[in-house]
């Protein structure tokens, strides 16, 4: 009894090695498919989960049996330049997915994986057939770092803040505007779009710009409390650019200008830039404060694919 036992265990471990083992040096093979090298793990550490947002540096690339061919590497292709990719972790598009190798990684893990290339572009990316240079049967190394990970109640405690400080600066703006009015002795009434415009300069010319020309200006921005974020004359240098390119409450103003004339413009965040603002300088619903000298303007010419 005890031999046959002895058997069945020794049998039982010859079975489990045979389903780790990986026809690729130095991994380990999952149930999944999955083949896997950790460089550096926090077995104890929280997983990514589906509906996670995780925060990543990938490279994937061909396996080949030479060289790898590198495909993606998140150091040159990041949205800030930090090289590093932000996602809400999706369910598992395969068996044996990057999705899955995701969920095996902690914080500050970083590791290697190697999946299959037919099932990455046509059940990951949805692709209806393999990119030229894939043949059926190759795989992919994927190497990951993992930089952060924020679990979904996380997600959604941020986003109830954030929308709760985003309502509160729409809130706010309508009382700092009025307040930098009256404090500025500001009676112009504004248009029906919530511009005020303000002439502090008479023009040479009669014409005005349409909103299809090209204009020259100079200009400095700032915010109701005085915070400059932009200036064409500190660069010393003018701006040109498509009227109807820019926001709204610019495209209306300066068609308000002539040639030589100088203008305040005051522009509430609806004409603005709204809810998102823009380049970290400038917060939602921010109402905005231009004084700007158009120089000259033109017809713009057409570009390619345009009507």
């Amino acid at each position: 009894m005890n031999k046959i036992t002895m058997l069945l265990g020794s049998a039982m471990l010859v079975g489990l090695a045979s389903c780790n083992k990986s026809e690729f040096d130095g991994y380990t093979k999952a149930e999944n498919g999955l083949h896997y090298q950790f460089f550096t793990q926090d077995e104890n550490g929280v997983k990514a989960a589906e509906g996670d947002g995780v925060s990543i540096s990938i490279i994937y690339a061909l396996k080949r049996p030479t060289t790898d061919s590198v495909l993606f590497d998140s150091k040159l292709n990041s949205e800030d330049g930090s090289g590093v990719i932000r996602y809400i972790l999706p369910k598992s598009s395969f068996s044996g997915s990057l999705e899955d190798a995701i969920t095996m990684m902690s914080k500050n893990d970083s590791a290697a994986f190697i999946i299959s290339a037919d099932s990455f572009f046509l059940k990951t990316n949805k692709m209806q057939a393999l990119p030229p240079f894939v043949k059926p049967g190759d795989h992919l190394k994927v190497t990951v770092k993992m930089v952060e990970i924020k679990t979904k109640k996380e997600l959604d405690e941020n986003q109830k803040k954030q929308e709760a400080e985003i309502a509160a600066l729409e809130g706010a703006e309508k009382p700092k505007l009025d307040a930098y009015l009256a404090a500025n002795k500001i009676t112009t009434a504004p248009t029906a779009s919530g511009l005020i415009f303000i002439e502090t300069q008479k023009g040479k010319g009669k014409d005005h710009p349409k909103a299809t020309d090209e204009v020259t200006v100079h200009y400095t921005g700032t915010l109701l409390d005085g915070t400059k974020f932009d200036s064409s004359v500190d660069r010393g240098e003018p701006a040109t650019f498509p009227l109807d390119r820019v926001i709204p409450g610019w495209t209306e103003a300066i068609q308000l200008m002539t040639k030589g004339s100088k203008a305040k413009l005051i522009i509430p965040s609806n004409i603005g830039y709204g809810p998102r603002g823009a380049g970290g300088q400038i917060p939602p619903f921010s109402s905005l404060i231009f004084d700007v000298e158009l120089i000259d303007f033109k017809a713009a010419v057409p570009q390619p694919g345009m009507q």
